[in-house]
């Protein structure tokens, strides 16, 4: 070896590729906090369609820049029940294709200065990353410390680890710049035209490190050597495609076959590619043209569009292929004949899997608490209607939903406690706040339903019933009440302020109808039109009733209070003395159902 390389050199390759490294892991991080999840989530709503999805694979992969966070991703969809096994292959191919961006990335560093002068070499210079990777660095670094938002915070951190993966690239270049003169090495080199050595060598080190970025930028820095010839390089970039498997591999313990296969699927597609594309290659090797060209020495450039021809070769090799690598997946990783664990397949999507990318886990989150709304909107609407219509089925149904939505309070907190360890953005931190605050109500309304059933059915069981004046009273109240939940979850859901403030003065309204309730009642106690029996149940019903609405109050508080980054405390405070609109909705209400009572009533005019 020459005796211009040292061990300190070696030190050096070693650093160089611990900043790269490093550079890559802060880049990607940064890029997934800025996309907050939009990218991601539009993978739960794939297709069928192939182009579609791989275009879809494409444009995640390159805007998180990590094809294996990509697929780590995708096998915590398919195990949490989000996507099929089938809507993810299209995804891996435009993965595939979308890793190639980041060679294309590093292709920066080769460019050289003409030595022409003037302006032209001038714009030469400051394409070249050792120029302008300083000034990104030091933007990023005051993005990061004087920046108020978070987002323009990500957006520093990005700019930092582009410049930090631009420093390793140089530092890796710089240490093996002396071995260009070694005779010794280049000997060495010769070792890699054995193509089989060569997909060995690219797949266990890029498994090692679990970076094809990172092996393929080591490959372009031992090209500058010019050692490396085109038929050296492809069988290492081949293997490199293999050995980044390793991370979908490693995420596959302890969960469902089915999103094992889809790791499998990742896998086979790069070795069954090698294993086509590799002996097509060296059967070309025979003719004298392509000969010459894998003899020729490889750049940077030379190393991109390989690494690019192979993926784009390996989907179009593989496109209408699709159900055989489904089916070739399921012959590895078998159906055993022993029987499947139960699983509570009511919460769908909440995977600890996900929680390797934060801005994914929030939105699965979200999804998991809509269905948690939308439940606990079903039961409340039940119980209302079996206060006056009893049927022993749909107050079976009413507890077994209880108990559901019980579940996923459970479930959705431990798990936005989980997202909370991690680092979230200011806006999915606002997110995973409201979540627990609202389940906490959707569950304490599912209380309160079966409260209403317990009501309902102590009175079938005693053969007892409330007088038509009574059943009016309810009908009108529960309506609103209903009005009021239909409001607060549909504000939730589609994170509407509109809806949100008009569910306080209906609370308030609520609120009346009770008082005037209650006061009827204790005049029917006194002129002994109700028994004291059905008194105490009415007194409940109303109560539940009225707990009802205060929690539609609480998830529209909630919704204000993070959205509008207000003090709820202080803007119920204004709203109900001084705003004017609040009244007019108020009064709005109260027209709409006080008229309804029998009797009439003044209340509307208060």
């Amino acid at each position: 070896m020459d005796e211009s390389f040292s061990i300190f050199n070696i030190f050096t390759l070693l650093g160089g590729l611990a900043f790269f490294l490093y550079g890559m892991n802060v880049m990607s991080t940064g890029l997934e906090k800025l996309t907050g999840g939009k990218l991601e989530v539009a993978l739960k709503k794939m297709t069928s369609n192939k182009i579609k999805a791989i275009l879809l694979g494409m444009g995640v992969t390159i805007a998180i820049q990590s094809s294996s966070a990509m697929t780590v991703m995708l096998v915590g969809f398919v195990n949490s029940g989000i996507m099929t096994l089938e809507q993810t292959i299209g995804v891996c191919f435009g993965s595939n294709i979308g890793t190639t961006f980041t060679a294309w990335i590093l292709c920066l560093s080769d460019i050289k200065d003409t030595g022409s002068g003037g302006i032209t070499s001038f714009l030469l210079k400051l394409l070249n990353p050792e120029a302008f990777s300083p000034l990104i660095a030091l933007v990023g670094i005051i993005m990061i410390m004087g920046a108020k938002k978070n987002k323009k915070k990500d957006v520093g951190r990005i700019l930092v680890g582009f410049a930090v993966l631009m420093t390793g690239m140089t530092l890796m270049s710089s240490s093996v710049e002396p071995l260009k003169e070694s005779e010794e090495f280049k000997s060495m080199l010769t070792a890699f035209e054995n193509p089989v050595l060569g997909v060995l060598v690219g797949a266990g080190f890029t498994g090692i490190i679990q970076s094809s970025a990172g092996s393929i930028g080591i490959l372009m820095t031992f090209s500058k050597l010019d050692t490396l010839t085109w038929g050296m390089a492809l069988p290492i970039i081949m293997g490199c495609n293999i050995g980044t498997c390793v991370t979908a591999l490693l995420s596959t313990f302890g969960v469902s076959k089915d999103a094992k296969r889809v790791a499998w699927t990742h896998i086979l597609i790069k070795i069954i590619g090698t294993l086509i594309l590799l002996p097509i290659i060296m059967l070309l090797q025979n003719f004298d043209g392509f000969a010459n060209i894998m003899n020729m020495t490889v750049g940077y450039v030379g190393i991109a569009v390989m690494h690019t021809v192979f993926n784009v070769a390996t989907t179009v090799m593989f496109l209408p292929f699709t159900k055989q690598l489904v089916a070739l997946s399921k012959f590895i990783i078998r159906d055993g004949k022993e029987k499947p664990e139960p699983k509570d397949n009511t919460i769908v999507g909440l995977d600890d899997i996900l929680l390797k990318t934060p801005a994914v886990a929030v939105e699965a989150c979200r999804s998991a608490t809509v269905q948690m709304a939308l439940i606990t909107q079903e039961t409340i609407a039940s119980a209302l209607k079996i206060l006056t219509e009893y049927n022993s089925e749909n107050a079976e149904k009413i507890i077994d939903n209880e108990d559901i939505i019980d579940r996923y309070e459970d479930r959705i907190n431990s798990y936005l406690v989980k997202i909370s360890r991690s680092s979230v953005t200011g806006k999915d931190s606002r997110m995973v706040s409201k979540m627990m605050h609202c389940t906490g109500n959707f569950e304490r309304i599912s209380d309160h339903a079966v409260n209403l059933v317990e009501s309902a059915q102590e009175m079938h069981d005693k053969g007892i019933g409330f007088s038509p004046e009574c059943v009016n009273e309810i009908t009108v109240i529960s309506e609103a009440v209903a009005e009021n939940i239909s409001k607060a979850i549909g504000a939730y859901i589609s994170s509407d302020l509109a809806i949100a403030h008009k569910v306080e003065p209906l609370e308030e309204v609520v609120d009346s109808l009770s008082t005037e309730l209650k006061n009827r009642h204790i005049r029917r106690l006194q002129n002994d039109e109700c028994t004291v029996e059905l008194g105490y149940i009415f007194q409940d019903i109303l109560t539940n009733l009225e707990r009802i609405s205060d929690h539609c109050s609480n998830i529209a508080g909630c919704i204000i209070e993070t959205d509008e980054k207000t003090n709820i405390h202080a803007y119920l405070h204004d709203v109900k003395e001084n705003d004017e609109n609040f009244r007019k909705e108020y009064q709005a209400y109260a027209e709409q159902y006080f008229p309804r009572l029998t009797g009439g009533s003044t209340a509307a005019a208060e």
